[in-house]
């Protein structure tokens, strides 16, 4: 089956096609023929290079060298010299590669940790952890895939610092690298899709809806340029890319009971686990899920997707999202007078934190008001939800405190309690108040 699913699929993977020649020379290396061995290597090395899979191309100059160095093949004048010559070119080029690549796996897997730098102390770590295994190489010097990589580095490096100016640089950098070298989208398209999807959160995360607007309709696009349908890897990439930013577009317009409207598709994806998306992809989605409820007033369904988290038994993963999770349940629970079972959950939210060492200023404050709203009376509420407000918005301002505010706009749902209006029409009217100023602009 895997014979026949590898034939089916050589047209469309150049790799495939590189090592099907690869294994050909080595047949006919094995039956003595060392010049026609050598003519398909050439082939095989030209391929390579056109395509810019160094790695295999520095396999395929092995394989010369090898050949070359035990037979007398008639080779022409200087083969030795250039064929040393790619090998070091080739090597330089790969290894330059694979440092960026490795740093950037490996912030990767700081990210699923712990998320977002929480204090000072994981900022200081973080950058530490960065600039130590940052490779001491010039941008300019390297070759497409290694300045690819070098963007991808540091946009997981900004965007766990929440310098998100930084990240939508870089990011940028990375789509224009594609844009500028179109022919290389059709070789590695999950690493153009996901330069599109970080630049894409960055842009989210500076409330930059313009140009939000117009990379979302360049992903959009993505598959009218490019017949992926039968690829499953880059299928799922694209669906699951859409449905992130898709969701996000929601928040930011305020449009949160329109964009319940993705729910039921994504909902279904998830369940028939058509793309194997792995449990972390699951957890953010349906904390995302759950947002679009909550802001739509949904408060029963927020609590139903929260729990899909919240019950799951002992994640390594995205503490983060897991503690803001149950963040979110409290103020839903809230929402819907559940004021006996509130009280218990503070406690239990409380110890959940604390363990996690998650609790920051922001979190503090909102558990202060959440143990005293089930006491308080009707008319003591208003002035409560403006203290708290007042207290969130000066902490807004600490570069280690925004970190709430990019999982859950709680100053928009105070605003919400304070005006008496919907936490979907508040948000609404600040979006349409930045796009007024943008347009002023």
């Amino acid at each position: 089956m895997l014979i026949s699913l590898r034939l089916l699929n050589k047209s469309s993977n150049d790799d495939i096609q590189i090592r099907e020649m690869f294994d050909y020379a080595r047949i006919l290396y094995n039956k003595g023929l060392y010049r026609q061995s050598l003519d398909i290597l050439d082939k095989a090395k030209s391929k390579a290079m056109e395509t810019r899979h160094y790695t295999l191309a520095l396999e395929v100059v092995e394989f010369e060298k090898l050949i070359e160095g035990q037979y007398i093949t008639r080779s022409i004048a200087g083969r030795a010299e250039q064929l040393t010559s790619q090998a070091i070119e080739l090597n330089t080029l790969v290894a330059s590669t694979h440092a960026f690549t490795n740093l950037s796996l490996q912030l990767y897997g700081l990210y699923l940790k712990v998320g977002y730098v929480r204090n000072r102390k994981d900022y200081y770590y973080v950058k530490e952890f960065f600039q130590a295994r940052l490779p001491k190489l010039s941008y300019d010097k390297l070759d497409f895939w290694g300045k690819v990589y070098f963007c991808q580095a540091h946009v997981w490096y900004y965007h766990m610092t929440q310098e998100f100016a930084f990240c939508y640089r870089y990011a940028q950098k990375w789509v224009d690298l594609f844009h500028e070298s179109p022919d290389l989208i059709r070789v590695n398209p999950p690493l153009y899709l996901k330069g599109l999807h970080n630049l894409l959160s960055a842009l989210f995360n500076t409330l930059y809806y313009k140009r939000f607007v117009e990379v979302l309709d360049e992903l959009l696009d993505f598959t009218n340029q490019f017949d992926w349908s039968e690829d499953k890897n880059i299928a799922g990439l694209f669906q699951l890319y859409k449905f992130i930013h898709s969701i996000k577009k929601h928040y930011l317009e305020g449009t949160f009971s329109e964009g319940l409207a993705l729910v039921p598709e994504l909902d279904k994806l998830i369940q028939h686990d058509e793309y194997n998306w792995d449990n972390h992809r699951v957890m953010v989605f349906y904390y995302r899920i759950a947002c679009l409820y909550f802001g739509s007033g949904d408060n029963s369904n927020a609590i139903h997707y929260l729990n899909l988290i919240i019950n799951q038994k002992n994640p390594d993963y995205r503490e983060d999202i897991q503690g803001f999770s149950r963040i979110l349940s409290l103020i839903a629970h809230f929402e819907l007078g559940n004021a006996q079972l509130l009280e218990y959950q503070v406690k239990s939210v409380f110890r959940f934190l604390l363990k996690k060492e998650d609790l920051n200023d922001v979190q503090k404050e909102i558990f202060r008001f959440l143990r005293k709203i089930p006491r308080m009376r009707a008319n003591e509420l208003r002035g409560e939800f403006i203290r708290l407000r007042d207290k969130l918005r000066k902490l807004e301002s600490d570069p280690f405190e925004r970190r709430p505010f990019l999982y859950l706009d709680i100053i928009s749902w105070l605003d919400s309690k304070i005006e008496s209006i919907s936490v979907q029409d508040v948000i609404r009217q600040k979006f349409l108040e930045r796009q007024a100023a943008s347009n002023r602009e």
